[in-house]
């Protein structure tokens, strides 16, 4: 088994599943705090990265569940980022993914219950499907993927106030006077006389993802953690160093945002987080760099040397060395 170590986690070469329902099984069960990963899309085509379609990838997706199960903490989650699909040939949207879901929570040899879903919106995400939206222009852009918390009770560990978004304007200026309109709204809430007046260091977070900026009048309140690390940045260290080395980055690669989101939102430091299907490891650099343990999984080498480039950051003061 080939593998390779940084300062808190490894990343190992081969098929994940394989590895985690053999030789891994035993030493991993029940020590996972968090599983995070995008696995590969039900597209209608087949993908360099390895996506099944249809039934098969239905098959596929839903006989992850008690291994997902069996390595998770009793108060671990799982964290799951699964875009749309449409027919074959069809302007229509598939229920797959929905499938895909209720075969998972549903499996009857694993413990699991959706907790939450979050949206994420990508505004520069390219028109598709393509033939029904720029070629028939019978459709809109699809432009979000679905993101499912998934865990084996109804309190995982989670602690919201980790993940505060920056306060509103207007929030900022009613906490500097200490003063607001109480009383009973149309709603019929009774908003009480000094329930909004504490400073808390921001609001809860909402469970849609603005990835980009909507509009330009209107300042993005995204968690810091997800600000901080955007998979649109087309200035970072990881798509710099591939342009430099001519070194196509993996397509679908899972929003940097979003994983540490996540992290901070669902473990604590020196937690063990696992990724099953990295690509080139996003995951595992968030969790490096959030001083969290980490496994990674990646069976295609063009992925790997990616993850390499990606843990060679200065900044993070941690490469990837092979063992």
């Amino acid at each position: 088994m080939k593998l390779y170590n940084s300062k808190k986690g490894k990343l190992i070469v081969g098929d994940s599943i394989d590895l985690l329902s053999g030789e891994l099984h035993k030493s991993l069960k029940g020590k996972v705090n968090l599983i995070i990963t995008s696995p590969p899309f039900p597209l209608n085509s087949k993908k360099k990265y390895g996506n099944e379609k249809g039934e098969e990838y239905q098959k596929w997706f839903t006989e992850l569940a008690p291994i997902f199960s069996d390595l998770l903490t009793d108060d671990g989650s799982l964290i799951i980022e699964i875009g749309n699909s449409w027919e074959p040939e069809r302007p229509v949207q598939s229920l797959l993914h929905l499938e895909c879901l209720f075969g998972l929570v549903k499996h009857p040899k694993a413990n699991l219950r959706l907790i939450q879903e979050f949206i994420c919106y990508n505004p520069s995400k390219l028109p598709s499907p393509a033939q029904w939206v720029t070629v028939n222009r019978l459709r809109t852009v699809d432009s979000y993927t679905h993101v499912w918390w998934i865990a084996k009770n109804d309190f995982p560990k989670a602690d919201n106030s980790n993940v505060l978004r920056p306060y509103s304007k207007s929030m900022k200026q009613l906490l500097k006077k200490q003063k607001y309109n109480s009383g009973k709204r149309p709603s019929e809430h009774n908003i009480s006389e000094k329930g909004f007046l504490k400073d808390h260091g921001g609001s809860i977070a909402h469970n849609f993802f603005e990835m980009e900026q909507l509009d330009e009048s209107r300042d993005v309140r995204l968690p810091h953690s997800v600000l901080s690390f955007s998979n649109t940045n087309s200035n970072d260290f990881f798509l710099t160093k591939c342009r430099e080395k001519k070194v196509i980055p993996h397509p679908a690669r899972m929003s940097g945002g979003l994983v540490n989101f996540f992290i901070k939102f669902l473990t604590n430091e020196n937690d063990l987080v696992l990724d099953p299907f990295s690509g080139s490891n996003t995951t595992g650099y968030c969790a490096e760099a959030l001083k969290r343990k980490w496994m990674s999984f990646e069976i295609k080498e063009d992925y790997i040397k990616q993850a390499i480039i990606r843990f060679s950051n200065p900044e993070l003061k941690s490469p990837l060395i092979k063992k």
